[in-house]
């Protein structure tokens, strides 16, 4: 399993716990002091993400798409973060 911290720049920080397969994520976990409106959809956002490739910019489009669909607010951090983050924990 990879884990990974960034302190997001004059922002907050994104934990991710990651565990891949064949180069797609299996299992996810994204944690941190961020703020996600309506907090509930963090689940729905790991989920969404199981399957994908492992590729930063392919992560960060999905995770705006879902959250402009579901009209979501990520206050302290950005979908570009959180992608770089998971990025991270798969090295």
């Amino acid at each position: 399993m990879g884990r990974s911290v960034y302190k997001v720049e004059g922002g907050k920080m994104i934990k991710v716990e990651l565990t891949e397969k064949d180069g797609k994520i299996e299992k996810i976990k994204i944690m941190g002091d961020f703020f996600l409106h309506p907090e509930d959809l963090i689940e729905e956002i790991e989920n969404m993400l199981i399957g994908s490739p492992l590729e930063e910019k392919s992560l960060s489009t999905s995770m705006k798409a879902f959250m402009e669909e579901r009209q979501a607010t990520l206050l302290g951090a950005a979908p570009e973060d959180v992608a770089k983050c998971i990025m991270m924990a798969s090295v």
